[in-house]
């Protein structure tokens, strides 16, 4: 088996880059992180509307019967059981498996920011879900969601799925903060390797990755 090692001059202007990247990252996600908070903000909704808070006046859906028969609806669920009965990725939507009070399943679509935990413990105490309502699907034409989804117990119905998030949609924070200084990281190593390299090369320090035409004609004269 060969090795290659790498040139030292090679590894200190790859440690250099790495540096600067790992210094404007630190930069990039502070500023990312502001702008998160004011997405988060910009995605909140009045309470009643769908994907905002229940309030008193919000019907309490306990059926999938009570589900067809209401425009808007909440469901109350024990704890955090609303997200811990299975889920699945349908259309780049994360739908739970959630089981209403008369223990029917059904999937939805929940926005977390949302939701009322009553009690002393998100565990212990009852959840009242964001408003929503139903939006008509064939979700068995996702057949890799069905069985995610449908991993510890099967749905009682799969023509359609609660929508309990509409216009409040927040980004996944690791998507919208890590992703882009990820990107941010890579272009500035790629871009400063190279110039490191060509400024130690002229300085006399580095060798030259590839000798300028000049200097290829001393060596040959």
């Amino acid at each position: 088996m060969r090795y290659h090692v790498l040139r030292f001059d090679m590894w200190l202007c790859l440690l250099l880059s790495v540096g600067l990247a790992f210094g404007a990252g630190k930069i990039a996600t502070k500023i990312f992180e502001d702008k998160y908070e004011v997405h988060k903000e910009e995605q909140k909704v009045d309470e009643n509307e769908i994907g905002g808070k229940a309030t008193e006046e919000t019907f309490r859906a306990e059926s999938i019967e009570d589900i067809l028969s209401h425009d808007t609806f909440t469901v109350v669920s024990p704890g955090i059981e609303y997200m811990n009965r299975g889920s699945g990725y349908y259309k780049g939507m994360y739908l739970h498996s959630l089981i209403l009070p008369s223990g029917e399943r059904v999937a939805a679509r929940i926005n977390s920011d949302s939701v009322i935990h009553e009690g002393d413990s998100i565990y212990t105490g009852d959840s009242i879900l964001p408003v929503g309502r139903v939006i008509k699907e064939d979700l068995t034409k996702e057949k890799t969601f069905i069985n995610q989804i449908e991993y510890k117990e099967p749905l009682d119905r799969k023509d359609f799925y609660i929508d309990m998030v509409g216009e409040a949609e927040i980004m996944n924070e690791e998507m919208f903060i890590e992703s882009p200084v990820m990107i941010i990281q890579l272009v500035i190593i790629i871009i400063t390797f190279p110039i490191f390299h060509m400024i130690g090369s002229k300085l006399g320090i580095f060798p030259y990755i590839f000798p300028p035409k000049k200097l290829q004609e001393n060596e040959w004269n």
